[in-house]
């Protein structure tokens, strides 16, 4: 497993491999069916992402008209998110060298022509914690800049079974997807036919003290 570095952030390409992610699509499926994925919305507007999501973990994060947040429960449903799958655990622990677990599991679901803007993840106590990224499903264009929005920014192919670690300087920096490449991959076409990339984003939100 090579590593690489896009702006200081870790880059793992094919740090799961084919079976691996498999395994990890079950997972999601099961997730998916205890908390539905959902629209969240922008604050200000309530303009829908053009990605919808869920999570799994202790908390959630959330959007919608009363801004971003944490949560420990569904916001359709109102019911605990499930429990984080022991495969994303492991990567955690394997890869990021934190001494806490993570709190919050992201899971994006892009359809055909979704991106997701430039934005920097700065809704955590423990910002000290990195914050781990995997990729499933058709090949990604990742953008990663600088800890301001008109920094400068390096782009790379994030395909299925990467995974990327924003961490020290790299952990508050602007990062997103400018698009994905229809075609690159098979491997969501059985359990999620209208989805074309997933995306699982481990984060650690409250300090241990918090905790």
């Amino acid at each position: 497993m090579s590593q690489l570095s896009i702006n200081g952030a870790r880059w793992l390409p094919t740090c799961l491999d084919h079976p691996a992610q498999e395994q990890l699509v079950r997972e999601v499926a099961k997730i998916g069916a205890l908390a539905p994925p959902f629209a969240p919305v922008m604050p200000r507007t309530g303009k829908p992402f053009s990605v919808t999501m869920t999570n799994c973990g202790p908390l959630g994060w959330v959007s919608d008209r009363a801004g971003y947040r944490y949560q420990a429960t569904h916001p359709e449903t109102g019911k605990p998110w499930p429990s984080m799958p022991p495969v994303v655990l492991d990567l955690w622990t394997r890869l990021t060298g934190c001494a806490y677990p993570p709190e919050a599991c992201l899971v994006n679901f892009y359809g055909a022509g979704a991106r997701m803007g430039l934005h920097a993840d700065r809704d955590e106590a423990a910002r000290d914690a990195p914050v781990l990224s995997i990729s499933l499903g058709d090949t990604a264009i990742f953008r990663v800049g600088a800890e301001t929005r008109r920094g400068p920014t390096l782009s790379a192919r994030l395909q299925s079974g990467d995974v990327v670690i924003l961490e020290n300087d790299s952990r508050s920096a602007f990062h997103g997807i400018d698009r994905i490449i229809p075609g690159t991959s098979t491997l969501l076409e059985r359990q999620f036919p209208e989805t074309r990339r997933i995306n699982l984003t481990l984060r650690r939100v409250n300090t241990p003290d918090d905790s």
